[in-house]
């Protein structure tokens, strides 16, 4: 990389640099039908790079959870190493998917804001408010 970013550590750049390699082999490269509503949001990587905690969400029925953490295990040893390929690191970290539950968290507090912001509505909806 030719220019530094200013904020960011190499670490961070590595990390969203596998967020991108790992969302575009997911969308691409792995048929697990269990997979395709999958949304990388981050990853986590430790500072020897040898583990990476990569963060998901799904618009999949929360009921599916299972079954998408059972396609994103069987799928991370092929995923590891077509990232091996992809990115020049001195190791290829083991890959560790996590529920982002923060994005439901930011839904739900939407929803709360969004009731509390509603104006009051008038007992008879023809009369002018006062």
């Amino acid at each position: 990389m030719a220019h530094h970013q200013k904020g960011f550590s190499r670490a961070d750049r590595v990390a969203e640099q596998i967020r991108r390699e790992l969302a575009d082999l997911l969308r691409l490269e792995l048929k697990d039908p269990r997979i395709r509503l999958v949304s990388l949001t981050a990853v986590e990587i430790t500072p020897d790079y040898t583990h990476a905690k990569v963060f998901y969400t799904s618009l999949a029925d929360s009921a599916y959870r299972s079954e998408i953490e059972e396609g994103l295990r069987r799928g991370a040893g092929f995923l590891r190493r077509e990232l091996g390929r992809r990115i020049r690191l001195h190791h290829t970290p083991e890959l560790h998917f996590v529920y982002d539950i923060s994005v439901e968290r930011g839904t739900e507090l939407s929803k709360l804001i969004d009731a509390a912001v509603q104006p009051p509505k008038s007992e008879k909806p023809d009369e002018p408010l006062k």
